[in-house]
């Protein structure tokens, strides 16, 4: 793809925390219409990048971009209406809200649509990711993984030109994790929806994803396609000699 169609840039990227460096000059892209899997050890500091990419961090230097447009600091729920949405790695849901409230939220204040038609918009998320039969019970009654789904469906109700996913297959069985998987690829190929999806289920990453970025002590130590990653002799080592394999 052309430099025009990058969506999301973040562009030297660092940060530190009381003198700790938790990102160090990292670089990252999604294009439009690309998955594109974030990977690497625990602490490798990829949820503090979703952090920074959505304003809830300032970094210290580097910046990031919105379709050629630096956005960097600016707040939250602004990025959510400029097409940003994300799920978190801890489930953050409104537990006195039933499943349908919690989604209308991403409805009503997403990106493009407003409050029209909001209800209608988060049905159809909670149908995507298989739980509309749940809209109307109190998410305090959910299980954590159907509350996962509840945040999942919040965050593709938005209509986001891009969502961040991390981990959002913390805590799902085997059967949850094929929905999701489902989900995830309606997501990029039916509403054409970028995401950038951190996980530690490798697996899935390498088997779904178009490119993979790997994070290593808060430094970007790979970004290829997932054939090529997986025989990175330095991704393999960051893994603790784990071999990593598409199959």
């Amino acid at each position: 793809m052309s430099h025009s169609d990058t969506l999301l840039r973040v562009d030297k990227i660092s940060i530190s925390f009381g003198g700790l460096a938790v990102l160090t000059d990292v670089n990252l892209k999604v294009d439009e219409g690309e998955l594109v899997g974030l990977i690497g050890p625990n602490g490798a500091g990829k949820s503090t990048l979703f952090n920074v990419i959505s304003s809830i961090y300032k970094p210290d230097t580097g910046d990031v971009f919105l379709k050629g447009k630096k956005i960097t600091g600016i707040a939250p729920h602004k990025l959510c209406r400029m097409g940003i949405s994300r799920t978190y790695q801890l489930v953050k849901t409104f537990n006195k809200m039933t499943a349908l409230e919690n989604v209308m939220v991403g409805a009503i204040y997403g990106h493009k649509h407003g409050g029209s038609d909001a209800k209608t918009r988060a049905i159809d998320a909670m149908s995507l990711v298989g739980i509309e039969d749940k809209q109307n019970i109190l998410v305090s009654h959910l299980t954590l993984s159907d509350r996962r789904l509840v945040e999942v469906a919040r965050s593709l109700a938005s209509s986001p030109l891009v969502t961040l996913l991390d981990e959002p297959m913390a805590g799902l069985n085997v059967s949850e994790i094929k929905t999701l998987l489902t989900v995830i690829k309606r997501a990029r190929e039916e509403r054409k929806i970028s995401i950038l999806w951190v996980e530690h289920k490798v697996d899935a990453i390498f088997r779904t994803c178009d490119r993979v970025a790997v994070l290593n002590y808060g430094a970007k130590i790979a970004d290829g396609k997932p054939e090529e990653i997986a025989k990175d002799s330095k991704v393999i080592e960051a893994y603790l000699g784990e071999s990593l394999t598409r199959n």
